[in-house]
């Protein structure tokens, strides 16, 4: 998931969930990119944050549907396709707030982004930049000054602990596997 932006007017901080990647139709609906698992929960949220020049606006989505398997949603900026054709490219974002809480042990991708990755003997890989998931598991982006490695987010086995506060992702990784 994209990095978070910059607060909106309430104070909180905007996670971005989705992006409109195109228009649909004359009557001002869009297509959108979903960043949520499964992709329609996407729709669960209310309001949606539309970023644009002047930063953050909430919007509503008025109607939802699919179509040729895209996500596809009439937003309450957008009365007709040149309306809708002026959102294309921005991010929808979510307030934190709206996001359920997760049990102990689990995490938001964008909670994960930034952390600085170190094992058991000091050795500091770099930051997580982003996390890919794959079949078997998510794998964690991390990326040094000159270095990139890819490591297996598997809790117990490689990633032994995740400290939020103190900004770090302790992992049992040998640094010579790259």
């Amino acid at each position: 998931m994209p990095a978070v932006q910059a607060n909106t007017a309430n104070g909180e901080t905007p996670v971005v969930v989705g992006k409109v990647s195109g228009v649909f139709g004359i009557k001002g609906w869009v297509k959108v990119l979903s960043h949520t698992r499964p992709r329609d929960n996407l729709l669960d949220f209310d309001p949606w944050l539309i970023h644009g020049a002047t930063g953050w606006q909430p919007c509503r989505v008025l109607d939802s549907g699919h179509s040729g398997g895209a996500l596809t949603a009439k937003l309450d900026l957008a009365g007709t396709r040149d309306a809708a054709q002026v959102l294309v490219g921005r991010e929808i974002a979510v307030y934190r707030s709206q996001l359920p809480r997760l049990p102990p042990g689990q995490y938001y991708w964008f909670d994960l982004v930034g952390l600085r990755v170190v094992t058991g003997a000091g050795r500091e890989f770099g930051r997580v930049t982003g996390l890919l998931e794959t079949g078997a598991n998510d794998v964690l982006d991390v990326r040094g000054a000159d270095t990139r490695i890819l490591i297996p987010f598997v809790p117990g086995a490689v990633v032994e602990k995740v400290d939020r506060g103190a900004g770090y992702i302790l992992v049992n990784w040998d640094p010579e596997f790259q």
